[in-house]
């Protein structure tokens, strides 16, 4: 048997090291020569992103399938202050089931080192310490299952293959009634309707709060439709009340909405097929026959449940008459766009809240909110962008929210805001364009609920609901702003060659059967930045044309290339799909680069561009270290 492989660049991985330390690991601190013989994959990530769950998710069934040979390490990356918080990061590991060592790196000493540009970026390590493959954005498991293979087979052959039991240590299990609640309801009833998140249940509360009535749902992740003790979530958010009184469930990680009827505990599946959407995928159709992406919450609103859609950045709604979803609003791309609703951007939108005119809603990763009128058109009361967040009260012009994710609105005409990372809850009043601060102290809170001069905020970090009284006045807080640690790059005003760099994994090739397999799309914040070069095409290299008036912005960056399976044998070869969205802050400095590399899929040689790398010499034609620093965050 020939256990010969191709040659791959060989490049020493850099030492693991942040300041947090370890998680997940019974307190060991390890290193990579304490992990020298098994496959090593190193996924960075930031709590914040949607793309980084997804990816969380597609992880699950190679860990398990190869838990002998491959150890996943999450590094652990920040974008908000709020996530450079230990306490935050361990919350963060329990709530989305992360059941693999995880390195909290706060100062992103290791995302340096390991040259990342994106949210998330996997990176592949062999047994004998070197870098293999680094793969930006989501969807690339896949190639990176083909490569373990690989890697197992060439190693064992080796004897440089070591097996056994991997570094994870589960943490101790806390005995709370909720863990980590998402959203929450109140119930014709007067009780509560809690989506218990972590525990991939429903839980009706009593009209106190704390009083457990039942729970709905296994407790074990899964998608099963049938009576409260069988059904099975998969991190439910979102819950909405219909006018026959049953509940919508939108079961996030299962990509479903599901249905509840309180009154026999029965559960039953509206929309979403159980896989996650992808480019090219139906955008309407028969509702149980169209794939969904991270359905974060829903509300009830002119007829239809109008679905926060965070996985793909848009508004959905799913429309009971025909049994039909379709999209409303939002376009895939990322980023903060007013306007009709087919043109406008969303960053996950992540809470609903409906009133007779407006639909609200909170879109987390601009840290804005916004709202739909009647016509299906998009404004936003308070946010500027994907990079700026704080906590700022005053006029919605210069307030400043941190990552929200819940809106209630309130009697008066105003709502509340869900502040998730700032701790508090605000409220701005459409009547004055003011934003106030009502409550302060709280931990991540997800969502709010309104009973009479009351509201109940779900604090999701606390594992329980809290009662507040609405008070007369807001109460004031000193003004904190900032911006994305993620430093802008620079580059030379006026022609700006934007090169997407794809090579096809290994085994497959370009799918050309039917006309071009790559596109680019290309646009900017403001978008009087880009002069030239704007728009769509099919080729992955570009020429823009940047005004030198404009100082700073962001490119916003989308490409995507279809590769199918290379063996002319197979009549029907399996087809993948490679997406990678990007906002690059750039700033404009005689000088600057003319030249902006970003890499839409992991290659063999994916090692270009490691940092500070022993080794790095063996590389072939690796880029030159920090050439593209700063360069695309996914999802972010």
């Amino acid at each position: 048997m020939n256990h010969s492989a191709p040659r791959r660049a060989r490049v020493r991985a850099p030492e693991l090291t942040g300041k947090g330390g370890w998680l997940n690991t019974g307190d060991t601190q390890y290193t990579l020569a304490d992990l020298r013989g098994r496959i090593v994959i190193l996924d960075f990530w930031t709590f914040c992103c949607i793309n980084c769950l997804h990816v969380l998710d597609e992880l699950r069934e190679l860990e398990a399938k190869h838990r002998d040979t491959v150890v996943v390490i999450g590094v652990h990356s920040p974008k908000f202050v709020h996530e450079a918080e230990h306490a935050a990061v361990v919350d963060a590991v329990e709530r989305y089931g992360v059941e693999h060592p995880v390195l909290d790196d706060p100062e992103l000493a290791t995302w340096k080192q390991y040259a990342v540009r994106a949210w998330p970026t996997l990176v592949v390590i062999d047994p004998e310490g070197y870098v293999v493959a680094q793969h930006a954005g989501e969807g690339h498991v896949h190639a990176i299952e083909r490569l373990v293979t690989e890697l197992e087979a060439e190693h064992a052959a080796k004897g440089t293959l070591r097996r056994g039991d991997g570094p994870y240590v589960p943490p101790e299990p806390e005995p709370t009634v909720l863990r980590f609640p998402g959203k929450a309801i109140l119930l014709p009833s007067g009780n509560f309707l809690v989506s218990d998140t972590t525990r991939h249940q429903l839980v009706e509360l009593a009209a106190d709060g704390e009083s457990v009535v039942r729970r709905i749902g296994s407790g074990a992740r899964g998608f099963t439709d049938g009576p409260a003790d069988a059904a099975a979530f998969n991190e439910p958010q979102g819950l909405a009340l219909l006018d026959d009184g049953s509940v919508v469930v939108a079961d996030t990680v299962n990509h479903a909405l599901r249905r509840l009827d309180p009154a026999t505990g029965e559960v039953t599946t509206l929309a979403g097929t159980g896989r996650q959407w992808w480019q090219g995928s139906p955008t309407s159709g028969p509702a149980r026959e169209v794939d969904l992406s991270s359905p974060w919450d829903v509300a009830w609103w002119r007829g239809r449940v109008w679905i926060a859609m965070a996985g793909v950045h848009q508004l959905w709604a799913y429309d009971p008459d025909g049994d039909t979803v379709a999209v409303t609003a939002g376009t895939t791309n990322e980023g903060l766009v007013d306007g009709p609703g087919a043109e406008a951007w969303f960053a996950q939108p992540s809470g609903l809240a409906a009133t007779p005119e407006r639909l609200w809603l909170a879109d987390s990763e601009t840290s804005a909110l916004r709202w739909v009128d009647a016509d299906g058109s998009v404004h936003t009361a308070v946010g500027t962008g994907l990079f700026d967040f704080g906590h700022r009260d005053g006029a919605a012009g210069q307030a400043l929210f941190q990552h929200p994710l819940g809106v209630t609105a309130l009697p008066d005409g105003s709502v509340a805001v869900a502040d998730t990372y700032n701790h508090a809850l605000r409220r701005y009043d459409p009547a004055t364009g003011e934003v106030t601060t009502l409550a302060t102290d709280l931990r991540e809170p997800s969502d709010a609920v309104l009973v009479g001069d009351d509201i109940v905020v779900v604090e999701s970090a606390r594992h329980r609901l809290t009662r507040l009284r609405l008070p007369e006045e807001a109460v004031k807080v000193a003004a904190v702003a900032h911006r994305t640690r993620r430093a802008a790059t620079e580059v030379a005003p006026g022609r700006l060659r934007l090169d997407v760099i794809f090579q096809a994994p290994a085994g497959q090739k370009l799918d050309t059967r039917y006309g071009p397999s790559t596109r680019l799309l290309v646009s900017a914040t403001p978008p009087g930045l880009l002069l030239d070069g704007a728009g769509a095409g099919t080729e992955l290299s570009r020429t823009l044309a940047l005004d030198p008036a404009v100082p700073e912005g962001v490119l916003h960056v989308s490409a995507m290339a279809a590769s199918c399976d290379d063996d002319p044998a197979n009549e029907y070869p399996a087809c993948h799909v490679h997406q990678q969205d990007w906002g690059v802050p750039v700033r404009l400095t005689e000088g600057g680069a003319d030249r902006l590399p970003l890499v839409l899929a992991g290659m063999d040689e994916g090692a270009e561009g490691v940092e500070g790398a022993e080794g790095a010499e063996e590389a072939e034609g690796a880029e030159e270290a920090g050439e593209s620093a700063g360069a695309g965050a996914a999802g972010a």
